[in-house]
């Protein structure tokens, strides 16, 4: 099983409002091979409130991997995309994007706007499984995470 270097489970940061899709994720996440805590933002101000650890969440811990629908109400995606990568506190976390959007306007957005990388979510309930699980073996187990800022 695997774990950040100081030993502490992966935190993971998913911005989503679809109940099923987080559902989903949580489900796909648990079987994978990395100890994880899921933390869930069900709009674009919660996220940037959870991030920037604001109200209710002063507390919050920092995400290594943020997973980030588009289609967001209040505040969309791509406005939190463009606030996470302009926040010198915030930009180091990776983000994947992870939404039902095809569209090549979209794609070439969130990479203008500085995201890691770019799914478009399956329909079929397997392949959407396979998918979160593809980002868990290589988000999680293949890539080096950007260490956590020391704490003030």
């Amino acid at each position: 099983m695997s774990h950040d270097e100081s030993g502490h489970p992966i935190e993971i940061l998913l911005v989503e409002d679809n109940p099923g899709d987080v559902r989903l994720t949580i489900e796909a996440l648990k079987e994978g091979k990395v100890r994880n805590t899921l933390s869930v933002a069900r709009d674009g101000v919660e996220a940037l409130a959870f991030l920037r650890k604001e109200g209710p969440h002063a507390h919050a811990a920092r995400p290594d991997l943020i997973l980030l629908d588009l289609n967001l109400p209040r505040k969309d995606g791509r406005e939190v995309l463009a606030e996470i990568k302009q926040d010198t506190l915030l930009r180091r976390i990776p983000v994947v994007v992870l939404t039902t959007s095809k569209a090549e306007e979209d794609i070439l957005r969130t990479y203008d706007l500085h995201a890691n990388c770019y799914i478009a979510k399956p329909v079929d309930l397997e392949q959407f499984i396979s998918v979160v699980r593809s980002i868990d073996d290589f988000w999680l187990s293949v890539v080096r995470l950007p260490p956590k800022p020391e704490a003030p």
